[in-house]
């Protein structure tokens, strides 16, 4: 290492008082640049068309999402006059929420458009194609997200998918708990476990009512029901 110090500084000592040796330096660092001339202009441009890529698809999505929402804006009206067709499809001049999902997929627009789509098929009777939608929903919103997961759960339930309804019901329950709605999640999640015969999950589900949601609505029926499925996991064995 001390050698090498001493090399360098000695290299360096000849640079500034040989002004001969300096020029030569820099004769050779210009060399470097025109033989590598394209190869660093390639670096370059390459970096310079990923700094404008995403600042082009930033601008792109933003217009998307903004063309999105305008055209949500029909089909979140037939959706509350209850007219689900036209909400799903469209009317022909505006699109459903259906093409908004898929064609705006990746904006904020489509997204809800995929929770709205769900809603509106589920009440159609269209459960695995409401749990699709539904499914593919995300928010921020942790009261938006949890009803999602319970929608799914019902959509599930109607198909006759008791354990995996359940489990959506107790996803929902958990996610950001609280003793608004988490409760009523539960209750659903111990009826889809009765329904799954799984009697000593329901009372578990009905339990975390009584024990974490004391002052709910929903804790005197809990009581009744926790007994019941006790009664029958005791029965089951």
């Amino acid at each position: 290492m001390a050698k090498e110090t001493v090399k360098k500084h000695s290299e360096f000592e000849e640079l500034v008082e040989n002004p001969d040796a300096l020029a030569d330096r820099l004769s050779q660092s210009e060399d470097f640049v025109k033989k590598n001339k394209s190869k660093l202009l390639g670096v370059f441009a390459a970096i310079a068309a990923i700094v404008v890529a995403g600042f082009l698809y930033y601008n792109y999505r933003s217009s998307q999402n903004q063309e999105a929402q305008n055209a949500m804006f029909q089909a979140v009206y037939y959706f509350e006059a209850d007219s689900l067709n036209k909400a799903l499809n469209g009317d022909g001049q505006y699109l459903g929420m259906l093409d908004i999902a898929d064609k705006y997929d990746g904006t904020d627009a489509g997204n809800l458009a995929d929770f709205y789509a769900g809603v509106a098929l589920l009440k159609q009777g269209q459960f695995a194609e409401a749990a699709n939608h539904l499914e593919d929903f995300e928010s921020d919103d942790y009261l938006l997200q949890a009803r999602a997961y319970s929608l799914t759960g019902d959509a599930l339930l109607e198909q006759g998918k008791n354990k995996e309804a359940a489990d959506m019901y107790m996803k929902a329950a958990d996610y950001n708990a609280n003793p608004y709605f988490s409760p009523q999640y539960l209750m659903k999640a111990g009826i889809a476990y009765e329904a799954d015969n799984n009697f000593a999950a329901a009372a578990e589900a009905y339990n975390k009512i009584i024990t974490d949601f004391v002052a709910s609505n929903e804790v005197t029926d809990a009581k009744k029901y926790k007994a019941r499925a006790e009664m029958l996991a005791g029965g089951k064995n």
